[in-house]
């Protein structure tokens, strides 16, 4: 599965960043910087990342 990040909902608060660090980094700017696109992610809070099952 491929993640999609909805850069406009994001609010770079960094939960998954805390909760799946080799995966996600927020930067000092607040944007979400992704270090792998394949993985299985359930929820997000802002309910920004959705998954791309294709």
């Amino acid at each position: 599965m491929k993640i999609i990040v909805d850069r406009g909902r994001c609010t770079g608060i960094g939960i998954c960043e805390s909760v799946a660090e080799d995966y996600f980094e927020v930067a000092d700017d607040g944007s979400l910087i992704l270090h792998k696109e394949l993985v299985d992610v359930r929820a997000c809070p802002a309910k920004a990342l959705t998954l791309d099952e294709t």
